[in-house]
């Protein structure tokens, strides 16, 4: 009975930490293609990567405190604006390799911020976060999608999951709107 009675709680976890574990498992993708195919990924690619680690520990964190609805509330909606700050940065980087024309390309004559943290990142850290490429190139493509268009729908469908979780909490397990 005991088992039951917790049963929406431990969907609700395990909605959210599968969401973590999807965003460790793109984050581990974009890596090993980066080792294996000799990609060269930009300052926007290296960004993506951060905020999929972002994502992740946001998920992890709001599996770990579900049973505390104001916590639980906060890491999903973290969550959600992280992934919704990684809609616009994929959803930039795509439009730069359709019409790098129309851009000019990701390198400028002053660095912006996250330049500076992917390069400061870099010189910690080369092997994850060391940006060699550059944005407009399309280095690998995947049923006609740059890994950019796919980080874009792979963040629309955190964003997505993240709000749904927040405006319908039945969907993780949470019958009350608390």
């Amino acid at each position: 009975m005991v088992l039951l009675q917790r049963l929406p709680l431990m969907r609700g976890r395990l909605l959210l930490s599968t969401m973590s574990l999807v965003a460790l498992g793109i984050v581990a993708t974009a890596i090993v293609l980066t080792e294996w195919l000799r990609l060269n990924p930009c300052h926007l690619c290296i960004f993506q990567r951060i905020l999929h680690m972002g994502l992740a520990l946001c998920f992890a964190l709001a599996a770990l405190s579900f049973g505390h609805s104001a916590s639980r509330r906060f890491w999903v909606l973290a969550g959600g604006l992280i992934a919704l700050a990684g809609l616009g940065v994929a959803g930039f980087q795509s439009w730069e390799q359709w019409y790098p024309e129309m851009v000019g390309g990701c390198t400028g004559a002053e660095p912006g911020l996250i330049e500076q943290l992917v390069e400061w990142l870099g010189i910690r850290w080369p092997r994850l976060f060391m940006a060699t490429g550059f944005c407009e190139s399309k280095e690998l493509v995947i049923l006609g999608l740059s890994l950019a268009n796919w980080s874009f729908l792979a963040y629309a469908g955190f964003a997505t999951m993240a709000s749904l979780i927040l405006f319908y909490p039945s969907i993780s397990g949470k019958e009350n709107a608390s």
